[in-house]
């Protein structure tokens, strides 16, 4: 029989990660960037005969993408830096003082945030890299007849993203444990390993929320502005090469939707896996170190299976038709949680012994455990993730009722419009919040707070996959602009608009995904500070659980539950003001240069002007939302201990989850009726293009940019970003009269 131990399966896997996506790469470096005119299998549909002046175009707008998102994300990342030295030093410095000046956990915890950090920059770089480099590649593509060449670009590049960053997560946090073993080796001291490993979640949570916001901000505050003016007043298609905004607009596709995205979910494998070994260290003075890292086996099964489906999609059921393009994305994300089903099995019986024991979250007991118990919990978040994603489809796609009556609405004008997307977004929370409410019931009741952090890991044991569907659609989304700003032929356009609807719906899932695990990774986070305040406390604090009832801990609970509706509130006002400076900035361009909105101006846009009022404002606004999420669980539990920090934690949860649910899903449902809207004839009863009715859909799309872009998906790191860092800081926390705080009120 062969001898696996988890050292082999967790660096093969990443390693193997890593070269597959290296692989996906080449692939599509083959694809020259060059536009043809011929006919035939390896021609284009390009209009017209001069196919130099087409292929310069192409390379001067797609250059034009990468400096403008080269420049804001190094500009965006410069600050990161200083704000990873700076903090840095603070976990240094209060760690060491909370654990009785024990500067090797203080120093453990500071180097595992900075490698934490680092990770999901490297990581958020490079997606925007590869998104880049491939959004020209599927417009050229594109040129070709069928959809199959031009899927399996946009697909690729997704997959470079997606393994890459799953790899390089995986090597990077096991390596660093490795490293903490030497100077932790036995398995009664492991849990003060995993609490120094900590850092390396809230290392990567932080640059996310850095990345979200301001990312988000960017490219919501050009797409509203490119939106409002080109589209609303002067009737411009989107993407016209007439419009100034069009290039902001397209390099925040990469710099929001991809970099802040992909740190975003590098965030939550980080946190999760963090959640589980804290709470799972006990296992390993009875099971051994493999049976404590199983969290990072899961990730590393993930692995495997996700480059096993993903040629479903590009070499056995290849993307012939239209039809075709949504039903591929689809059976990947299905594909990929059925064969997680017996592969976590497998993981189950080889590394975990048939008996283990974990210390009770609440209690004094300690827990006898199973494979098969373990495994449930696992198959239960990858299954929940599956129904929550599939539920958002429903309510936000428009091969469904919910978003059709939406774009009925827009008969009555905007107000309707905005009323019925509100209702959707509320309506849509119910069944999402009841399914993680049972897998949160089903997995304590197997496994206690350990069964809740596999049911998170379980969301994300796909990651891969999810992020190579993510990608897929900024790719897919920049290609139509590409197409639109180079002039190529319409059929181009047409191809990418399919690819890129089909992309909406697909992303639309993966959000559904990123929120449930948000909420699992965040009551896991939440379990482990509970531990660990009890192992600090020797079990004086916590020892039978939360009490809700405490003033100080309920007072705090309605604080947490207020912490999402401000968050939102400065995300939202953020694209607002960004969007109205882009507004008179694209106004003041066409009225000094009438003639740019002529059939073939002579005039260009200056489009730089766009990208830095985008660039200056992100990277301004994305301070104070930042700072908020972070300072307010650490002053609160500096200055009023653990028990207002629990509160704290179990409020931000319950708000951030209902309202991401609802501002991601109507701020779909609005795009979506749009885009419904838009594929009606002039004739029937929604007019099409142009018509009032179409008006009033672009008003929706651009109320829900914000609400689906900058603060729904920036609200998933709220709550993680708060716990996470509560955990960091819970021996601090303690160390001030004894957990009470300066004020000493509990």
């Amino acid at each position: 029989m062969v001898s696996l131990d988890a050292t082999s399966v967790i660096f093969g896997s990443g390693i193997i990660a890593l070269v597959w996506a290296l692989i996906q790469y080449s692939l599509v470096a083959k694809i020259p960037v060059q536009s043809n005119s011929g006919v035939g299998e390896s021609a284009g549909l390009v209009s017209g005969s001069d196919n130099e002046a087409t292929t310069r175009r192409l390379i001067e707008i797609y250059e034009a993408i990468y400096e403008g998102a080269e420049s804001f994300l190094r500009a965006e990342y410069t600050i990161c830096a200083y704000f990873v030295v700076v903090f840095g030093a603070i976990i240094f410095a209060l760690v060491s003082w909370g654990t009785g000046w024990d500067m090797q956990r203080g120093l453990f915890t500071a180097l595992s945030f900075v490698l934490g950090a680092v990770t999901s920059i490297v990581s958020g770089y490079l997606g925007m890299k590869v998104a880049v480099f491939s959004n020209v590649r599927t417009t050229v593509s594109a040129q070709k007849p069928g959809f199959t060449a031009c899927f399996n670009t946009a697909f690729r590049a997704g997959a470079v993203m997606g393994f890459a960053l799953c790899g390089l997560g995986i090597i990077m946090l096991y390596a660093t444990m490795l490293v903490f073993r030497s100077y932790y080796p036995n398995p009664e001291d492991w849990i003060y390993l995993t609490e120094c490993i900590t850092g390396y979640g809230l290392g990567g949570s932080s640059i996310a929320m850095f990345g979200r916001v301001g990312g988000g901000i960017y490219t919501k505050a050009a797409d509203v502005g490119a939106d409002l003016v080109g589209k609303v007043v002067h009737g411009i298609p989107e993407d016209d090469p007439r419009n100034p905004a069009t290039i902001a607009d397209n390099v925040g596709d990469n710099v929001g939707d991809v970099a802040g995205m992909g740190s975003d979910l590098f965030g939550s494998f980080a946190e999760s896996t963090c959640a589980a070994l804290v709470i799972g260290s006990s296992i390993g003075a009875t099971g051994g170190w493999d049976a404590m890292v199983w969290p990072l086996i899961l990730s590393a099964t993930g692995i495997i299976v996700c480059l096993l489906c993903s040629f479903i999609a590009t070499d056995i059921f290849t993307v012939k038709k239209e039809a075709d393009v949504e039903t591929a994305l689809k059976v990947q994300l299905i594909s990929t949680t059925a064969l997680m089903i017996p592969a976590t099995y497998g993981a189950a019986v080889w590394f975990l012994p048939a008996e283990f024991y974990l210390k009770q979250t609440v209690g004094t007991g300690t827990l006898t455990l199973n494979p098969w118990q373990a495994w449930v919990c696992v198959i239960m978040g990858a299954v929940g993730g599956l129904v929550i994603g599939l539920i958002t489809e429903y309510y936000t796609s428009h091969s469904y009722q919910p978003v059709r009556e939406v774009a009925n609405s827009c008969k009555t004008g905007a107000a309707t419009n905005m009323i019925y997307g509100i209702a959707l977004g509320y309506k849509s929370a119910i069944i999402p919040v009841i399914v993680l409410a049972l897998v949160v019931y089903g997995s304590f009741t197997l496994c206690d707070m350990y069964g809740v952090a596999l049911a998170a890991i379980g969301f994300l044991t796909n990651l891969a996959t999810g992020l190579t569907i993510d990608v897929y659609g900024p790719v897919c989304d920049n290609a139509g602009g590409i197409a639109e700003m180079a002039e190529l032929d319409p059929s181009v356009r047409e191809k990418t608009d399919a690819l890129d609807a089909a992309g909406n719906t697909t992303a639309a899932i993966g959000k559904g995904f990123a929120i449930g695990s948000a909420a699992l990774v965040s009551l896991a986070l939440f379990g482990a500070f509970v531990t660990r305040i009890r192992h600090s406390s020797g079990d004086t604090v916590f020892q039978n659980g939360v009490n809700m009832l405490e003033p100080i801990t309920f007072a705090f609970l309605i604080i947490g539950g207020m912490i999402p509706f401000a968050f939102a509130a400065m995300t939202m006002k953020s694209v607002g003001l960004a969007a109205m400076e882009m507004v008179m900035e694209v106004q003041r361009q066409f009225d000094e240069k009438p003639h740019l909105l002529d059939a073939n101006p002579t005039e260009r846009p200056d489009y730089d002007a766009c990208i830095a009022i985008s660039t200056k404002a992100s990277l301004k606004e994305m301070v104070p939302p930042g700072a908020m999420v972070m300072l307010t669980p650490l002053l609160t539990g500096i200055i009023f201990g653990v028990s207002a920090v629990s509160g704290l934690l179990v409020g931000s949860l319950v708000a951030s989850v209902q309202l991401a649910i609802s501002m991601s899903n109507s701020g779909g449902a609005w795009d979506n009726a749009k885009k419904y809207i838009e594929k009606a004839s002039p004739d029937s009863e929604l007019k099409g293009k142009g018509s009032d009715i179409h008006k009033a859909a672009v008003v929706g799309d651009t109320v829900g940019d914000p609400f689906k872009d900058t603060s729904g998906p920036a609200l998933n790191i709220v709550m993680k970003l708060m716990a996470v860092l509560s955990l960091v800081f819970a021996d601090t926390f303690y160390a001030i009269n004894d957990g009470t705080g300066l004020l000493a009120l509990s």
